[in-house]
């Protein structure tokens, strides 16, 4: 199992995203070092892009104010080395192929294993092309992750589990992210059918946003949930509320496993 996979170990984890370089390179590190010591088990960074077609407008606005701060690619690299020189918790990157392609794919996969990314998310690289990038990012052992949700067919489930690493990430919800109110009530259903499948960890994420929201994912089976805009929120409103509300998270997680 990879260095990511048994971060999950347990169950009862919190995944937090966060926008590299959002407001600066220097606000996000201190950010990200928020985040992990208030309670976060794994640390889920995007590396923005001008044309992100998953993500809500709480993201999309964070990526906005990253990348007209200067964020690039070579930057992100550097916060993610200074990010894992002082904190132990796994770092995944989303990022969208365009990036990743521009860059390299061999370059890309081997400045994650450098600098400590543990695992990529690419939400618009399908299974079927994803074949190249998977077998760089494999040499350097960096866990390819694959998103999943309720309109998947069994078929495709199937193929992405073959060649899965690191955790399965379980939409809760259709659309882009974003906080929302409540969880799809197919989301319960959905869990149980992939944990049937595979023994890999399942993170659920997309819209969960509050502590009552983790404590439902969890109780489904799920090992871990993740939150994105409601953290990313805090950035541009109330950058001093990040430590609380990250912590209110993380105490929902660990009633899993009391």
């Amino acid at each position: 199992m990879s260095r990511l996979g048994k971060a999950f170990e347990g169950g009862g984890k919190l995944v937090a995203f966060i926008v590299g370089g959002d407001p600066t390179v220097d606000e996000s590190y201190k950010i990200a070092c928020d985040v992990i010591e208030s309670g976060a088990d794994v640390l889920e960074v995007g590396l923005p892009f001008s044309d992100p077609m998953a993500d809500g407008p709480t993201i999309q606005e964070a990526g906005t104010r990253a990348l007209t701060a200067g964020m690039n690619t070579d930057k992100y690299f550097e916060l993610c080395k200074r990010i894992s020189k002082k904190h132990d918790a796994p770092l995944v990157c989303l990022t969208y192929y365009n990036l990743v392609l521009q860059y390299g794919l061999g370059k890309f996969s081997k400045r994650c294993a450098e600098t400590g990314v543990d695992g990529l998310i690419v939400p618009d690289l399908p299974i079927e092309e994803a074949g190249p990038l998977r077998k760089e990012l494999e040499e350097n052992n960096v866990d390819f992750i694959f998103l999943v949700a309720e309109t998947t067919t069994d078929e495709r489930l199937e193929k992405i589990l073959k060649t899965a690493s690191g955790f399965v990430y379980i939409v809760a919800l259709l659309g882009t992210t974003g906080a929302r109110e409540e969880i799809s009530d197919k989301l319960k259903s959905l869990v149980e059918k992939v944990r049937s499948k595979t023994k890999l960890p399942l993170a659920v994420g997309f819209g969960i946003s509050k502590p009552e929201h983790v404590k439902e994912v969890l109780s489904y089976g799920a090992d871990a949930a993740i939150v994105g805009s409601g953290i990313v929120r805090f950035v541009g409103e109330d950058r001093g509320g990040i430590p609380g509300y990250v912590k209110s998270l993380k105490n929902a997680a660990r009633q899993k496993t009391d």
